[in-house]
């Protein structure tokens, strides 16, 4: 079971970065269930963490803007277990999205400190 919080109304889990010979780097994410990728991070974290390219993608938003996006890939730990993900360089704010959550029962309270749940199903 992944644990998180409720701050300002945004649901945020941390989730583990794991680029080998380096320690292991907790990311605080909001968990963002319109977003139906795995983990979208700034383009200046994946520059600092030097997540290898994949490819570019075309992205549309809410507000049906279109863009292409940058994709990276990196190893994070989920539950416990590791997983390669893709990783769209976007925004400016730590993202998970419905891939991590696939075959998860999401849990929250919308509520200042609320404890959120993400449990396999």
């Amino acid at each position: 079971m992944i644990n998180g919080i409720v701050i300002g109304r945004q649901p945020q889990v941390k989730v583990i970065v794991r680029i080998s010979g380096f320690p292991d780097l907790e990311i605080n994410c909001v968990v963002n269930t319109g977003f139906e990728g795995a983990l979208a991070l700034p383009a200046a974290a994946i520059s600092k963490l030097q997540l290898p390219y994949v490819m570019s993608i075309n992205t549309n938003l809410a507000n049906n803007e279109d863009f292409v996006t940058p994709v990276h890939r990196a190893t994070v730990v989920w539950d416990g277990v590791e997983l390669e993900v893709p990783v769209l360089a976007m925004g400016i704010r730590p993202q998970i999205g419905t891939l991590l959550l696939n075959n998860c029962n999401l849990n929250i309270d919308f509520s200042d400190g609320s404890i959120l749940s993400i449990e396999g199903l």
